[in-house]
């Protein structure tokens, strides 16, 4: 029934599955980080680049350096948090892209020879940028 469902309504079970997905990836990220120190490390780089901007208008190139080391260690100190959802949602999401990958490979947007690398793949990528954009608004999710 799934499968009828993908091959008549291709383009919407698509948008369906990324909906589906991208929620979850959204709110395993809200669950399992800190979103008050992510907002946090986001506000200092932005102050950083905004250093890095006047200090570069003002040739200091030794001050940029010193800000730029400061800006690496608040990406370093991101991508830490942000571990622990990446890892959770890998395995998960392997295991379904080879699901739609095999599902996908049949319809109307499927490349001929090519079961992975279909539209279907350029069509989810669309809607999840999209839907990403609107959960991260909505949740709050930094």
């Amino acid at each position: 029934m799934l499968e009828e469902f993908i091959q008549i309504y291709t383009r919407l079970s698509i948008a369906i599955f990324s909906f589906v997905i991208t929620l979850f990836i959204t709110l395993v990220y809200k669950l399992f980080t800190n979103q008050e120190k992510l907002k946090e490390l986001r506000e200092r780089q932005k102050e950083s680049q905004k250093k890095i901007k006047e200090a570069q208008k003002n040739g200091d190139t030794k001050k940029m350096m010193e800000i730029q080391k400061e800006m690496m260690m608040h990406a370093m100190e991101s991508m830490k948090h942000t571990m622990k959802p990446m890892l959770i949602t890998f395995l998960p999401l392997i295991i379904l892209f080879a699901w739609l990958r095999s599902a996908y490979a049949e319809t109307a947007l499927a490349y001929p020879g090519n079961s992975f690398i279909g539209s279907w793949l350029c069509y989810y990528i669309g809607f999840s940028i999209v839907f990403s954009f609107i959960f991260r608004k909505i949740l709050k999710v930094y």
